[in-house]
């Protein structure tokens, strides 16, 4: 076989291996990335890197399989985007975890997020209790957004930060 066929053919499998794994185990955010992650991450890249480049340890090889990885990523991005399908085989849904100050222990136990947990990322947001709360998401990306009212002024406040909780739960 043609070496730079097969080049493509590792990186495509390593890709949608990936895709895969990242869906099925739970994602992290980048930008809050333990040491725990970042070591994952650095195993796992030097893992699949013979796996898709194989013996050819050139420039061109590892250039074909940086360039293969960029065009998949950008091609099942379009689908993401255009396919409700490939969007819900790909991202999962949010979650509504708190409202008008109730927990949702269904949607809790769903996502497999503790009560501790839920309250370190309220009380990222500035609030003391879930009574305040209005409305807390996990969102699709692993973060947690929560809307709250200040009954001084019955303004609505919303903010959302990057939190540290995975989605650990096979949909």
């Amino acid at each position: 076989m043609n070496p730079i066929l097969d080049i493509v053919i590792r990186s495509l499998a390593v890709y949608f291996f990936m895709v895969i794994a990242v869906r099925v185990f739970g994602k992290n955010q980048l930008s809050q990335l333990n040491a725990g992650d970042v070591i994952l991450l650095l195993l796992i890249s030097n893992a699949v890197q013979n796996a898709m480049v194989g013996s050819n340890s050139s420039l061109q090889g590892g250039i074909v399989a940086a360039l293969v990885l960029f065009v998949a990523n950008f091609i099942v991005k379009k689908f993401v985007f255009k396919s409700k399908f490939v969007k819900e085989l790909i991202e999962d849904k949010p979650y509504i975890l708190v409202k008008d100050g109730k927990t949702i222990p269904e949607n809790l136990k769903k996502v497999q997020i503790s009560d501790d947990e839920l309250e370190e990322a309220v009380h990222e947001h500035g609030i003391e209790k879930f009574s305040e709360v209005q409305l807390a998401i996990l969102e699709v990306d692993g973060n947690i957004s929560v809307i709250s009212k200040d009954k001084n002024t019955e303004q609505t406040h919303y903010s959302r930060h990057k939190t540290r909780i995975k989605r650990k739960f096979n949909p």
